[in-house]
C-alpha cells in the first residue's frame, strides 16, 4: 500500500478536489457571464428608459481575475491551508474583491451621470456642470471607502493611519497649494455658477463657449475654433462676462451728415430713426439725438433694445434698420457725412 502524499496538511486527494471544484466554479461562472450577457441585451434593446444598459456593462466589467480569484477561495473551503499561506490566500482574495466592488461602483456612478449630462445638457446645464464634479467625488469617496475597507482587512489600525495622516496631510497640503486653490475654484464654480456647461463668456479679451469644468481647469472652445484652457483660480481672479444670461442687448451707434444739411432736415432724422427701429417687433426704441459737432459731420447718437440675446438676430436686425436708414435718407435728400478736406487758395495782391 502506497503512503499517503501530505502536501500543506492536506492529503494530495483533497487537493485534487479542491482544484476541480475551483475548476467547476470557475468555468460555471465565465459561463453564467456570457449566458448574463446575452439575455441582459436583449433587455437593454426594449428598455425605455436606458438603465437596462447598465447591468449589461457591469457584467462587461466582471474581470476574469475576480472569477478566478472566487474560484480559487470556493476550493479551498475543502482543504485547511496554514499560515501565514492561508491568511496572505484569505487577504488577496479578499483584496481582488474589493478591487472589483470599486470598478463596478466607479463604473455605475459614471454611467449615471453621463445619462443625466445626455438629458439635461440642453435644459440645465448648470445641472450638469455640478453633477460631473459631483460624479468625481463619489469615484473618490469609493475608492477611499474600499481602501480604507483593505487595509483594515489586511490588519492596519485606521485609527492610528487616519490621525497619521493628519500631520502627513498639512505637509501635503503645503506642497500642492497651487492644486488646492484650483480645486477649491472648482467648487466654487460648480456652486456658486458663474458660468456652466455652454455658456458664451468672455474673460480678458479672449471669448468662447464653455466646454467643460473640470477641478484644475476650465476649457472654452473659441470662436476661431482652437480651445482655451484656464486655471480655475485664474478664471475666478478675471472679469467674467456672461452672454448666455444675457435677456436684452442694448445697441448704440452713430452716424454723421454733412454740415450743409438744413435744419428742418435735422429735425427730421430722430423720426426716420425712430420709424425704422420699430419696425420690427424684437426692438424698443429708446433715443435717437443730434449730439454734437464732429470735425466733419454733424453727429447724431442712437439707442435701442433687443429683446433677443442672440447674437445673430441682432446683426440682421441692426442691417434691416442701416437699409432702412440709407433708403429714407436717399428720399429725402439727406447726405452722410465722410471725411473731407477743404483746401483754401488766397491770391495775393500784386500777384
Amino acid at each position: 500500500m502506497l503512503p499517503e502524499i501530505i502536501i500543506y496538511n492536506n492529503s494530495l486527494d483533497d487537493w485534487l478536489l479542491a482544484i476541480g471544484i475551483a475548476a467547476l466554479f470557475f468555468a460555471a461562472a465565465l459561463m453564467a457571464r456570457k449566458i448574463g450577457y446575452k439575455k441582459l441585451s436583449v433587455s437593454a434593446d426594449k428598455s425605455v428608459t436606458g438603465w437596462g444598459q447598465l447591468p449589461v456593462e457591469l457584467i462587461c466589467r466582471l474581470h476574469g481575475f475576480f472569477f478566478l480569484a472566487g474560484a480559487a477561495y470556493v476550493g479551498s473551503l475543502k482543504i485547511a491551508l496554514p499560515d501565514p499561506a492561508g491568511s496572505i490566500f484569505r487577504h488577496t482574495v479578499a483584496v481582488i474583491a474589493l478591487v472589483q466592488v470599486a470598478l463596478l461602483s466607479s463604473h455605475a456612478v459614471s454611467f449615471w451621470v453621463a445619462r443625466f449630462r445626455r438629458q439635461k445638457i440642453e435644459s440645465d446645464a448648470g445641472a450638469v456642470t455640478t453633477l460631473t464634479s459631483v460624479g468625481f467625488i463619489l469615484r473618490m469617496l469609493i475608492w477611499v471607502i474600499l481602501l480604507l475597507i483593505g487595509l483594515d482587512n489586511l490588519g492596519v489600525d485606521i485609527t492610528a493611519l487616519v490621525a497619521g495622516l493628519g500631520i502627513t496631510g498639512i505637509a501635503v497640503a503645503l506642497a500642492m497649494q497651487n492644486i488646492l486653490r484650483d480645486l477649491f475654484a472648482s467648487f466654487s464654480i460648480v456652486l456658486d455658477k458663474p458660468f456652466v456647461i455652454g455658456d458664451f463668456i468672455v474673460i480678458d479679451g479672449y471669448m468662447g463657449a464653455v466646454e467643460h469644468v473640470g477641478l484644475k481647469t476650465t476649457r472654452i472652445r473659441s470662436l476661431s475654433g482652437e480651445q482655451l484652457i484656464f486655471s480655475n483660480e485664474d478664471l475666478l481672479k478675471s472679469r467674467i462676462r456672461n452672454y448666455k444670461r444675457m435677456q436684452e442687448r442694448r445697441v448704440v451707434f452713430s452716424l454723421g451728415v454733412v454740415y450743409r444739411t438744413p435744419a428742418e432736415k435735422l429735425l427730421r432724422i430722430p423720426d426716420i430713426i425712430r420709424n425704422a427701429v420699430e419696425k420690427h417687433t424684437q426692438t424698443r426704441f429708446d433715443r435717437a439725438h443730434f449730439k454734437e459737432y464732429g470735425d466733419f459731420a454733424l453727429k447724431f447718437e442712437i439707442v435701442y433694445w433687443i429683446l433677443d440675446p442672440d447674437y445673430n438676430k441682432y446683426m440682421d436686425i441692426q442691417q434691416a434698420i442701416n437699409m432702412d436708414i440709407y433708403r429714407r435718407f436717399s428720399d429725402v435728400g439727406i447726405e452722410f457725412a465722410y471725411p473731407t478736406q477743404t483746401l483754401i487758395m488766397e491770391q495775393k495782391p500784386g500777384t
